[in-house]
Formats: C-alpha cells, sequence, structure tokens
C-alpha cells in the first residue's frame, strides 16, 4: 500500500509518499516566507499552500515513480496547526478522491523519528516552532509530561531574530552567531516540569537595545533555552524509568541542543536519537507514514481539521 501524505499546519506545505513497510518514496515541500521583520499571516501562508499544491503534488509523484492511481490512502495533517493552512491541506486531500485519514502533526514527529531511529519507547522531546513538549507513551498515549506554558522554542528563537534584523528562520542564523558570542545572564524559567520561553526573549531584546552584543544574546538564549529542555527531559527520563530519549521537531537540527542532550543521556545510560535533519522541520512524509500507521491498525477519523488538537487527546491504536 502507498500513503500520499499532505502537510499544511503552519509555513510549510509538504507532500511525501510512502509504502506500507516504511519506504520513503518521496518527500517534497515549500516554505511560506513572510516578509522581513514579519511574523506568519494565516491566510497569507494558506494562499502560498494552495498556489503551491498541485507543483508540489507533480513532483513528489514523479519521484516517487508513481501515478496517482497507485496512492491507495490519503492522510492529511488535521491539527494543532493554524485553521486557514489546515483547511487548505483537507480541502486538497479531499480533491484526490481517495480514502482519508487524518493524522495528528506533533504524533507524526514522533513516529517518522522512531521510524528513521529504530528508538523504541522513547521519552520524546519534541521542539518546534509551535510546540515544545515532553512526551512518553503509557496506557494508549502519548502523555505530556511537561510543556512550554506560552510560546514554543522555535517561535520564541524566531521572535528574538526578527527583532534583531534576522530573516526568517532565524534559528540556523543564531545557532552560528551564538558560535562567536559569550555568556550574558537571562533569566531562567522552568516551573515544575513545564518551561516558559516569552520573559526570556523580552530580557534579552532589553539587553540588545542597551547595547549587548548579538553574538553574546545568541550564545546565551541558546543556552539558557537548551539547559532548560535537558533538565525537564531528564526529569521525564528518571520519572519514567524509560532507557531512550528521542529529539525530534524543527528545532531538533541545532547541534547544540543534540549535544548537551547527549551528555545527558550518557550519564544517565540512556540512548539518545535525533532525528535526521531532512525530516526534522514539518514534512508529508511523516504524515504519510503516520496515516499508514493509523489506517492499518483500523483507526478512523472525520474529514474536518482540529486547530486546537493535543497530542494527549489522541489515542495511537497502533502500539
Amino acid at each position: 500500500m502507498f500513503c500520499l501524505g499532505i502537510e499544511s499546519t503552519a509555513h510549510t506545505f509538504g507532500i511525501g509518499i510512502v509504502s506500507d513497510r516504511g519506504e520513503i518514496l518521496s518527500n517534497v515541500s515549500s516554505i511560506y516566507k513572510p516578509p522581513k521583520g514579519w511574523g506568519i499571516k494565516p491566510t497569507d501562508a494558506a494562499q502560498h499552500h494552495k498556489k503551491i499544491s498541485q507543483t508540489l503534488l507533480k513532483k513528489s509523484l514523479k519521484l516517487a515513480k508513481k501515478t496517482l492511481k497507485d496512492i491507495e490512502l490519503v492522510a492529511f495533517s488535521q491539527g494543532p496547526g493554524l485553521p486557514p493552512c489546515l483547511h487548505t491541506g483537507l480541502n486538497f486531500a479531499k480533491q484526490l478522491k481517495k480514502p482519508l485519514i487524518g493524522v495528528n502533526h506533533c504524533i507524526a514527529h514522533i513516529e517518522i523519528a522512531k521510524l528513521l531511529t529504530g528508538a523504541k519507547d522513547p521519552i520524546t522531546l519534541y521542539v518546534s516552532g509551535a510546540n515544545t513538549q515532553i512526551l512518553g507513551f503509557t496506557e494508549g498515549r502519548y502523555r505530556c509530561f511537561g510543556e512550554t506554558m506560552d510560546i514554543g522554542a522555535g517561535n520564541a528563537l524566531d521572535k528574538f531574530g526578527r527583532e534583531i534584523g534576522l530573516s526568517f528562520p532565524a534559528g540556523p542564523k543564531i545557532e552560528r552567531l551564538a558560535k562567536k558570542g559569550k555568556y550574558t545572564e537571562l533569566p531562567y524559567v522552568v516551573k515544575g516540569m513545564d518551561l516558559s520561553f516569552s520573559g526570556i526573549v523580552t530580557a534579552a531584546l532589553n539587553k540588545f537595545k542597551k547595547g549587548t552584543p548579538i553574538e553574546d544574546l545568541c550564545f546565551s538564549i541558546q543556552e539558557i533555552f537548551f539547559s532548560m529542555l535537558t533538565e525537564v527531559t531528564e526529569r521525564a527520563l528518571a520519572h519514567t524509568g524509560k532507557k531512550e530519549v528521542l529529539l525530534t521537531g524543527g528545532v531538533a537540527a541545532n547541534k547544540r541542543l543534540k549535544e548537551m542532550l547527549e551528555i545527558m543521556c550518557k550519564e544517565r545510560k540512556a540512548k539518545f536519537y535525533t532525528v535526521p535533519k531532512e525530516f526534522a522541520g514539518d514534512n508529508g512524509a511523516m504524515i504519510a507514514w503516520t496515516g499508514t500507521l493509523a489506517y492499518k491498525s483500523g483507526m478512523k477519523t472525520k474529514e474536518e481539521v482540529l486547530p486546537r488538537q493535543r497530542t494527549d487527546e489522541v489515542d495511537v491504536e497502533w502500539i
């Protein structure tokens, strides 16, 4: 069986094709980039997705060496996400006239990472633009052991970058600048198992206005953010007794975050896995693979979008 997956939760429109054996036949995407100094306007991102959809479909099928007749299932990102973007993805999926299944975007990040790394039962640190969660599977669902109380770590980095003049996405640029910086004090905000990033961004921007070098702020905001994430991940690992840590989501591409988690896992004698860079960001292949797992387990979903759907609200019947 071949499944075509459509990712459209935010700035990325992606289409991937996978087999039910976990072979990724194609994975193509296009990212909407807002004007310099702006955040994402959902309706503009949705227009981008609509405009690029047919082109990406043709490209994905060509790379996979398949035709639409070969596709037996279409999976779409059901939520969470920006409503106009989610609706664009669902409407495009309906046009393909195939059986449909909705996929939770956050769970898709976990499942593609498990497929590609071989992780079995990890504590997952899922860090992307809009989402920051520490998750572990138990009693039929991916349970949330800690999460952001305001904005995702990726969005926090982008907000900071935007205010200091870096283009979107800011994360890779902050990572490069951080290599030239030294530490300057910023708040560290962990409350129980939850985290808060927005106040740290405000503090960093106040220092920027007072003349603190950009390189020092980039270094410090990374060190603070990633230390917080590592702390909460370690406590979840200790609490659950699991022996694996899996890093996934767009921010998983950051080498400094991977380094911190690797050190922590080595000290705890736990295995550390990180999703390959190509599949760290939002992509259609992760939707296709998770849709395949759900479909084969007998799950059914409604043809609707769920912009506020939580990871821990979804029954995971394939595990």
